[in-house]
C-alpha cells in the first residue's frame, strides 16, 4: 500500500542516523547542556544573523506549544488564533489545560489577517477585567492547509502586535516545507517579526523534535523552568541536540523540504488536470482534493492517506508528501488517481 498519510511516518534522514551512531557509545552531561546541543544551537544561530536568540529543543509539537504559551502568558492571558489552528483542533485542549484560553476566529485560508486579530481584541476591552486579556498571537506556517503567510502578510501582523502590545507566536511545524515554497524570506526575517517560533523537525526529516527560537529579551528569562515543570526538559538532552545538528550542519533541513514540495507539486498538479476539486491550493507537501464516494473507496483500499472533511460535496482527503517520498510512490498514486476518475465516468 502506498504511504501518503503524514511527513512523520518513516524514521529520520541519513545524516540524522549517521551522527546517532557515531555518537551512540559516548557519554554526555544531561538536560540539553552537552556539546551536542551547544553545536546545534550555534548552527540555527547562525541562520540568524541579525538576532541574538535564545534556542531550546522540545521532544514535540504539542508539548512545544503548550510550554512556549504557559511560559510566556500570565494566568489571566490569553491566545488569539484561527480556527484551524493547531492548537485549537488537534492538541486536546492542551492549553486550555494549563488555564489559559484560546480565542478564535475564522481563518482565511487557514490564516490570521490583522483586521480579524484587531476584532477580537476589541471585543476583549468591551468589559476589559471581566474577560480574559489576549496577549499572544498564534499563527502556523505552513498553516494547517498547506498554505504559507506572504513577507507582506507577516510584517503586518508583526506591525499589528507591535500596535497592540501583543506576542506573536510562529508554530513552525512545518516550517521548512514553508521556506521552500517559493517565498521571499528566511529564519532571519522571521526572527525580526516574531516574538517566538519553532523549527520543526519532527514533519521534516527529524526523528523526533522542535527548535524553539525565542528572540523577545523579556521572554528568555526562566524558560527552562517551564520546560522542566512542563516535562518538556529530557534527560537526554543530546539525543534532540542531533536530530538539529544533522539537520543544519549542511543544510538538509531546506533540501529534504524541498523534496517534499516537489514530490506534492506534481501530485497536485495532476490532481489539477484530472479534474478532481479541492478544499484549497497547497503551496507545499500537503494536499486536499475531494472525491465523491467511489473515488474514496477505491483509493482507500491501495493508498493509506487521512479524511479530512466529510462534505455535501464529497469527502475532502489529504495526501502528505515527505523527505522520504519517491518518485516511484508519486507516480504509482497518479497512476491511481486517474483510474479512479475513470470509475467516476463510467
Amino acid at each position: 500500500m502506498l504511504f501518503f498519510r503524514n511527513d512523520y511516518g518513516q524514521g529520520c534522514i541519513p545524516e540524522i542516523l549517521e551522527q546517532m551512531n557515531q555518537t551512540n557509545m559516548q557519554s554526555h552531561v544531561g538536560y540539553g547542556e552537552d556539546e551536542i546541543c551547544m553545536h546545534a544551537k550555534q548552527l540555527i544561530q547562525s541562520k540568524m544573523v541579525d538576532h541574538t536568540v535564545d534556542v531550546h529543543f522540545i521532544s514535540g509539537g504539542t508539548l512545544t506549544n503548550q510550554t512556549v504559551i504557559k511560559s510566556m502568558l500570565r494566568p489571566f492571558e490569553a491566545v488569539i488564533s484561527c480556527d484551524t489552528g493547531h492548537i485549537a483542533t488537534h492538541e486536546t485542549g492542551a492549553i486550555e489545560a494549563t488555564g489559559h484560553k484560546v480565542i478564535t476566529v475564522q481563518n482565511v485560508n487557514g490564516k490570521l489577517t490583522p483586521a480579524l486579530i484587531q476584532k477580537s481584541f476589541d471585543e476583549h476591552m468591551l468589559t476589559y477585567e471581566h474577560l480574559v486579556y489576549p496577549k499572544m498571537v498564534y499563527i502556523s506556517n505552513a498553516t494547517e492547509f498547506g498554505t504559507v503567510y506572504t513577507r507582506e502578510e507577516l510584517t503586518a501582523l508583526h506591525e499589528k502586535c507591535q500596535e497592540l502590545g501583543l506576542y506573536l507566536y510562529m508554530d513552525g511545524a512545518r516550517l521548512g516545507a514553508a521556506l521552500m515554497s517559493g517565498v521571499d524570506y528566511s529564519l532571519n526575517d522571521l526572527a525580526a517579526w516574531c516574538d517566538v517560533f519553532y523549527i520543526g523537525g519532527t514533519k521534516n526529516g527529524a526523528l523526533m523534535g522542535e527548535a524553539v527560537v525565542i528572540i523577545n529579551d523579556s521572554l528568555k528569562p526562566y524558560f527552562r523552568f517551564c520546560m522542566k515543570q512542563n516535562g518538556a526538559m529530557m534527560a537526554k538532552g543530546w539525543l534532540l541536540g542531533i536530530q538539529f545538528a544533522g539537520l543544519f550542519e549542511n543544510d538538509a533541513f531546506y533540501t529534504v523540504a524541498k523534496h517534499a514540495n516537489e514530490m506534492a507539486a506534481q501530485i497536485q498538479d495532476a490532481l489539477f488536470d484530472l479534474k478532481y476539486p479541492f478544499l484549497m491550493k497547497s503551496d507545499t507537501n500537503q494536499i486536499f482534493p475531494v472525491v465523491n464516494e467511489n473515488e474514496y473507496v477505491f483509493l482507500k483500499e491501495k493508498v493509506d492517506f487521512e479524511l479530512w472533511e466529510n462534505r455535501k460535496e464529497g469527502k475532502v482527503i489529504r495526501f502528505v508528501t515527505s523527505w522520504s517520498t519517491t518518485q516511484e510512490q508519486v507516480d504509482a498514486l497518479i497512476t491511481l488517481l486517474k483510474q479512479a476518475k475513470e470509475l467516476k465516468e463510467e
